[in-house]
This record gives structure tokens, sequence and C-alpha cells, in this order.
């Protein structure tokens, strides 16, 4: 699917339970005259065959990058087999520099820096965005001529994203929010167009903030258990396979919590067992 005059979409059904709506990678540039790749899809073969039978369509254009949006195995798994087929070098996170070096040549895998833009054999640019929060290695990608925002696992298509650090989260969806964009490009579920695309950013801000309070709430009723403030907070027949999760949220929240100096932690107690 080609999304705007530079960006083309390879959609891949992967049929993972946490990915609802399929997964994406992305060609951007001019098949002319040069693209970069985003993202490489997991160890799967078929996905490898998928991605490779759509570059094949576009002609088997130059590839100047192989940009990774973070190291988690769906998103570089199928690094090695599409470097051997367009010999790019692999643009990543200075913190995903070593696990690349393990499936392709040392030499080819740059680091990335802070909003730098890479081009394509043409006059496309994409600028890369540190973006900590899911994954602390995370980078989106802006292509500011066309305001197609690749967001990865930051901002999903169909579903919620998880993060392993909100407080970083929070801040990197701030960035966002500093570059224009009409499309958001996710990893996984659908592409989210105008009017949508503008709003989705802020959309994501607010509901962690609402939830937050929620948070906020239950520490002022006197909760100071992971288990009753899940309890406080969602609903009361909410099921038992989703409580788990909920907790996960809620100490997700903790932390950021602590981490702006509004939640203290308290020490936990010790005694013998009778």
């Amino acid at each position: 699917m080609q999304l705007t005059p530079h960006v083309y979409v390879s959609h891949y059904d992967d049929g993972h339970v946490a990915h609802p709506g399929g997964s994406n990678n992305y060609f951007v540039g001019d098949p002319a005259e040069g693209m970069i790749l985003i993202d490489t899809g997991d160890h799967n073969r078929e996905w490898t065959r998928h991605i490779l039978a759509y570059y094949a369509d576009l002609g088997r254009p130059k590839i100047t990058a192989i940009a990774i949006t973070h190291g988690h195995v769906d998103h570089y798994g199928g690094v090695d087999k599409l470097y051997d087929a367009m010999l790019a070098p692999v643009r990543v996170h200075p913190k995903l520099v070593k696990t690349m070096q393990t499936l392709v040549p040392k030499e080819m895998v740059v680091p990335l820096r802070s909003r730098e833009v890479l081009r394509t054999g043409g006059d496309t640019a994409l600028r890369a965005l540190f973006t900590p929060g899911h994954a602390v290695d995370h980078v989106c990608y802006h292509l500011a001529a066309e305001r197609v925002l690749f967001t990865g696992d930051t901002i999903l298509g169909s579903s919620s994203a998880t993060m392993g650090d909100l407080f970083s989260y929070m801040k990197s969806l701030q960035l966002l929010l500093h570059y224009r964009h009409d499309y958001i490009g996710p990893a996984h579920g659908a592409v989210v167009p105008p009017p949508r695309g503008r709003r989705l950013v802020q959309w994501y801000i607010d509901h962690r903030n609402e939830r937050e309070q929620e948070v906020l709430t239950s520490l002022g009723k006197g909760l100071t258990k992971v288990e009753d403030m899940v309890r406080d907070i969602y609903p009361k027949n909410l099921k038992k396979g989703l409580r788990e999760g909920a907790g996960r949220n809620v100490r997700t929240h903790l932390g950021k919590l602590i981490k702006d100096g509004r939640v203290q932690e308290a020490e936990p107690t010790y005694r013998l067992k009778r």
C-alpha cells in the first residue's frame, strides 16, 4: 500500500496475540532513487519473505539504510536476511549496536545520533527521534515533508502501548507533539490517517494522565497495596486474567510518581513465619 508519495507500507498479519491488526514495515523514499526500510520483522521466514516480495514489487530499489525502531525481536529479527539482500547499513540506537553486530558485519552497524537526519538517494529525509519508554533504545522517525510519524511501539494503531518506564515514556510523547504530523505509522495495527492521526499523541498523553489521577485518588483514600488500588480503579467485573496486567499498569504509574517526587515507597518489613 502506498500511503503518501514517498511512504510504502508492507503489512503482514503475523498472528501474534499482542499485535491486533497485524504488523507493518515501511519503505520510505523514491523507488527510482533510493529508500530506507524501517524495521525487519522477527525470525519468521514467511514474514521475511513477505518483506522481500514487497521489495521486489518496488523494483528492488537501492536501500540506503535499514532503520530499526528498538531492540525487541519482532523489530530486528529478520535483519540478517534482509541485510544480505539489501547490503545497507543498519542504523540503530547506540544501546542496540552490540546486539546488531552479532547479526550483520560490525562495520555495517552505525549508531544513530539524537535528531539525526537520514537521507535516501533522493531528497527524502527522515529524522531519528530518541523516544525511550516502551524500551530504553526506542527510536521514532519523522518524515516532515509528508507529515508522517513512524512510531514503532510507542504508539500503536489498534491497541494501547506498553511501557517499561512511564516517566521516560511521557517525556517521549511530549517530544513527539513537537513534530507536526497527519499520519501515524505504527509498527503494529492500522496506519492512522488524518484527522485522528493528528490527535493520537495527545490522546495517549491524556489517557495516561487520567489513569495517573485515578492512582493518586486511590492513594488519597489511604490505599497502599497495588491489589487494593486495582480493585478501586478498575471495574468490579474485571476478568481474573486481566488483573495481572492491571496490576502492572498501576505499578508503572507508581514508578513514575516516585520519580516525580509525588509518592514515597515505604520500605518492606519482615517477620518470622509462625
